[in-house]
Parts: structure tokens; sequence; C-alpha cells
């Protein structure tokens, strides 16, 4: 498919300048890019790249060019050749193309490939999919649109909501519910048991049956090999609009809340509470019982050992504030010379 510079700006609502008539059929990133991609600028480093770059279309996010300094988008070299479309947003507005460009190149499926098992019962809407080799358990409720690829497993009582897509190996273990517009990566596994055991007098460890389920909300993405583990009782909840990497762990009885983001290898030990518009980056990890107050980023691999109250950004092990963490970090550095420097001073 090839799309004008002109066609893109009208869809967009952008500021075009230039060739409105330069075509483009792929995207590739601003460096690499030849006359038939679309690319984009959102970041004042790639700036110089708009002089240099053979991409036929390229978005620039509108506060680059207002900035001091900044160089007028007409005064681009071989300009009669490509095209700049000013955008609010150049990261956003390619998401908002490469959207619509998916739905074209990936349409929903539709009806129930064989062989495949669904309870007698169950009703399946006439606009969903059922892959081969899925297995559809008792009482389950599928929404409207719901996409289930091959090899998935659907338990007993399960509820998913309008438009969600379940992909290859997707496993939802009995009573649970998954929202609309979810969408599930392959491997993921959501209500497996919580990971709950007690040693008897004898120190043998006994497990403690994991009775509850486990609830994702709407508009939520779990990436590849995550799990959401079930509750000892009542549940373990993905808030709506959260957005999870792969190979995430949250354990039983969490709370995560709305439109946070964890990223890969996060971990969340049970009973804990995360709250609203959280960024946990890369291998994050959250002990039991605690509360995570709303607005707050924690850098890779920091160890979150007790509840915070506050927003902020925190790192380190345990998790301190970011800038007191970047200070004792430097001074980490230096305890080798401070401690040759100390025991001179004790000889003398």
């Amino acid at each position: 498919m090839e799309f004008s510079a002109q066609q893109i700006a009208a869809v967009l609502g952008g500021e075009l300048y230039g060739n409105a008539n330069a075509q483009v059929s792929d995207v590739a990133p601003i460096e690499q890019a030849q006359a038939c991609h679309l690319s984009f600028v959102t970041d004042e480093k790639y700036l110089p790249c708009l002089e240099t770059t053979k991409a036929g279309v390229v978005l620039v996010t509108k506060g680059l060019t207002e900035t001091k300094g900044s160089k007028d988008l007409r005064d681009f070299k071989d300009f009669k050749d490509r095209a700049f479309i000013l955008v609010e947003n150049a990261r956003g507005a390619m998401g908002q193309l490469l959207k619509m460009v998916s739905e074209v190149m990936y349409p929903a499926k539709k009806g129930i490939e064989q062989p495949s098992y669904v309870s007698e019962g169950v009703e399946v809407p006439e606009d969903a999919y059922i892959g081969a080799f899925a297995y559809i358990g008792k009482n389950v409720k599928l929404g409207a649109g719901v996409q289930i690829y091959p090899q998935a497993y659907v338990g007993d009582n399960v509820t998913i909501g309008d438009g969600t897509i379940l992909y290859s190996g997707v496993k939802v273990y009995a009573n649970c519910r998954i929202g609309k517009g979810c969408i599930l990566h392959s491997g993921v596994v959501i209500g497996a048991d919580g990971f709950g055991f007690e040693p008897d007098a004898q120190g043998v460890n006994q497990k403690i049956p994991q009775i509850g389920n486990a609830v994702i909300e709407d508009d939520v993405e779990i990436g590849a090999n995550s799990c959401v583990d079930r509750a000892m009782m009542g549940s373990t909840v993905v808030h709506r609009n959260v957005k999870i990497d792969n190979l995430v762990q949250i354990a039983h009885n969490v709370e995560v809340g709305e439109s946070t983001f964890l990223c890969a290898q996060v971990g969340i030990a049970g009973s804990s509470k995360v709250g609203k518009h959280c960024i946990l980056t890369g291998q994050v990890g959250v002990a039991g019982h605690i509360e995570i107050a709303d607005n707050c980023i924690f850098g890779a691999q920091a160890g979150v050992a007790g509840s915070v109250r506050k927003p902020g950004m925190y790192q380190g092990t345990p998790a301190i504030e970011a800038g007191n963490w970047r200070r004792s970090s430097v001074g980490f550095k230096q305890l080798p010379d401070i401690l040759k420097r100390l025991q001179a001073v004790e000889k003398k």
C-alpha cells in the first residue's frame, strides 16, 4: 500500500511542508529511511537527521521546531523530493498510523476452527474467533469480537470481554475475569495458584489452597510469558489500562493501579498494592504486603522493600529517592580511596 504525504497529513490533521505527492509504502527509523519510507522525529537530538535523511515523509513534533535556534523546515535541502508534517506528537501520530495499517494487514478472524473444543452451552458470538486446538470450558462467557488463537486454554466460569485477544498458548484458569479490549500475548498465564505454603509441626511445607481468582480489567495488555496469580481469597486485580511487558510476575492478592507500566522481569510479591500511573522499569522487585503511592517511577533493578507514600522517582536497593541514590552512588565509588586514607590516619 502506498500513501501520499497529503493523505497522511489529512488523516493526522498535520501541517504539511514540501512535496505533497511524495509516496511512502513502509516505515523506518530516521537514520535508515529511504525514499519509500515514512519516519518520525520526536527528540531534539534527531533534528540534524532532517537534513541528511532520505525518508520520503517525516513526521515532526511541532514543539521541536519552536525551540530557540531551530531551523525552519522550509530551509532544508532537496525539499522538493520530500515532505515534512508537523504534528503535536510525532510518536503518537506514528502509532495512530501504524494502528490503521495493522488493522488492514491483520484483520480480525471469525469462526471456529477444527479441531477445537467448546463446552456445551457456551455461546460463541458470530464475530468471534476460536482457533484450532483451543479449549473453552463450561459456563464461559465470551464477548463480541473475542479472538482466541490456537492452543489457548480458557477454564470453567471464565468471562472474557468484547474485543479481547488471547494469542496462542495463553492459559486462563477457572473463575477468572478478563475485561474488554485486552491483549494477552503467547505464554501468558492468568490465575495459576499463588505461592502459598505453611510449614507444619514437622517442618513439612503444606500447600494453602488458593481459592480466589484473578481479575484483569479493560484495555490491559500483558506481554509474553507473564503471570498473574490467583488470590488465596478474594481477587488479584490488574486495573484498567495497565501495560505489562514480557516475563513479569504478579503474585497472589496483588493490586496494580490504573494506567501503570510494568517493564520486563518486574516481580511483585503477594498482597502488595501498586498505585495509579506508576512506572516500574526492568527487574524492579517489590516486597510483599506493602503499598506504593500513585505516580511513582522506579529505576531498573530497584528493590522496593517498604511502603512508598510519596510520588517521585526512586532508585537502588532498598529504593530511595533517585537524587539521593545518585549522590550515594558517587560516594560508593569513592569508598576504596576513603578507606585507604582512613587506614593511613589510623596507623598514625
